[in-house]
């Protein structure tokens, strides 16, 4: 069966493994989900993730991240550009989300990356996902 929206179905086992307060979660692998996977580690929304090579697709384990009382650092994961209706951007109307406490996903010319280092650069793109 073809999958027709990996990026949601990436946001999706996230949403999914931190209601069920998993430690860790496994992702089928790409590069645009290795890219995503990134950002969250270096905006400090999940502790680590590897790269699992099983001969085929490969495999992203993610570890979840949870404050002192057992509540995930992750509140809420948003589906913003879909494949069947792209939300693209330039540089003059990147979202800012939850007034810069969250981060918005962009995929631009010059790679997947937060929309704050997106404007920092001067390039628009399609929007990704919220988070925060």
């Amino acid at each position: 069966m073809s999958m027709t929206d990996p990026i949601a179905d990436f946001l999706t086992r996230i949403r999914n493994a931190l209601h069920a307060q998993h430690k860790y979660v496994d992702i089928p692998a790409s590069n645009m989900k290795r890219k995503m996977a990134r950002i969250l580690l270096e905006q400090g929304f999940i502790k680590k993730y590897i790269i699992i090579d099983d001969g085929k697709q490969g495999l992203i384990r993610i570890w979840l991240k949870y404050d002192e009382e057992n509540n995930p650092v992750i509140t809420h994961l948003e589906r913003v550009s879909t494949p069947g209706r792209r939300i693209y951007v330039d540089v003059d109307h990147l979202p800012r989300v939850m007034n810069n406490l969250g981060i918005a996903i962009v995929t631009t010319s010059k790679g997947v990356l937060t929309a704050r280092e997106a404007r920092r650069q001067k390039v628009g793109g399609e929007v990704l996902c919220y988070i925060w």
